[in-house]
């Protein structure tokens, strides 16, 4: 698979996540895990929208398998990331530890 492609499908999945997220954020009237929301944005929707374009400029990276790892990586710290700052927003602060 080129990494353009996985990029680009990878963007429109955390959009759509990001848009559920901020919908249930407004359904429950509870903004506290606004930055977590914001960060799967950013870094999900926007930065793999970037990378897309990119590696699709550039077909050489595109074939490569170092770019398709590096979306993989990029794709799973996302989530991670995501999943932490929700939860420290929340009040879980053993997610720190």
């Amino acid at each position: 698979m080129q990494a353009s492609a996985l990029s680009f499908r990878a963007a429109v999945v955390f959009a759509i996540a990001g848009m559920v997220m901020g919908i249930a954020m407004a359904v429950i009237q509870n903004h506290a895990v606004m930055p977590a929301h914001a960060h799967l944005n950013l870094l999900g929707w926007v930065s793999l929208a970037i990378f897309g374009i990119y590696y699709r400029l550039n077909s050489v990276l595109d074939r490569s398998r170092l770019a398709v790892v590096q979306v993989l990586v990029w794709s799973l710290g996302t989530i991670v990331l995501t999943v932490a700052v929700a939860a420290l927003h929340s009040g879980y602060t053993q997610a720190i530890r």
